[in-house]
């Protein structure tokens, strides 16, 4: 074997595998995250994207083998991800799986069930609970599922394991409590507008008054 085959031999460099791994996993964070900042119309302030892009983060790190780096690294996700809550109002635990190219508009109020698995495509307005628990023990560890191209309205409410098929429309203010077939748009009942009984006439009883006196 000559030296230059020593020196590349795979054996003598153990950590030339390792190396590669991490570049690549870390091409893919920065390609999962690029493609979030172009869909929130490559704006970095975005709340949505930020929220994302820690999401991103926290998952790229728990995947990876424990160790000092490891445990300093989902410190600062940690962190991150409660500056993300509490000033943003946007709860994605570490367990929820998302699609790519996640598009959450407007800030404050949306939160996610920690068992929810989002496909690709997908667009979450504001004031949205998906994954509202309230099945009991049953429900307690099944967390919604969200197909591609799935929109939610601002205010729409998805129970837990409620499956939402590809393509579906959640409404605004809409109470999901069982499964959407795909391609469906699903609405709340239209407002009714109830009218009052006319307002006595004030000129009348004001001079009803004056004769009394």
């Amino acid at each position: 074997m000559n030296v230059r085959a020593r020196i590349l031999h795979q054996t003598d460099l153990p950590m030339r595998g390792t190396f590669r791994r991490l570049s690549l996993s870390v091409q893919d964070l920065a390609s999962q995250i690029h493609e979030d900042w172009t869909t929130n119309h490559r704006d970095w302030t975005m709340p949505g994207f930020r929220a994302i892009a820690v999401h991103r983060f926290g998952t790229w790190v728990s995947n990876k083998r424990p160790g000092a780096l490891r445990a300093l690294l989902l410190w600062l996700y940690q962190a991150m991800y409660r500056y993300i809550r509490n000033y943003y109002g946007i709860e994605i635990p570490l367990t929820v799986i998302l699609g790519r190219r996640l598009w959450l508009v407007h800030q404050h109020g949306i939160v996610f069930h920690w068992k929810t698995v989002v496909g690709d495509d997908c667009l979450i307005r504001h004031n949205a609970t998906i994954g509202a628990g309230y099945g009991g023990q049953k429900t307690l560890h099944k967390g919604p599922r969200l197909g591609n191209h799935v929109e939610v309205g601002p205010g729409a409410v998805i129970f837990a394991a409620v499956t939402i098929g590809e393509g579906a429309v959640i409404g605004p203010n809409v109470v999901v409590m069982s499964n959407v077939p795909a391609g469906t748009r699903v609405f709340a009942e239209a407002p009714r507008v109830i009218r009052l009984p006319n307002p006595p006439d004030e000129s009348h009883s004001t001079s009803g008054t004056s004769q009394n006196m």
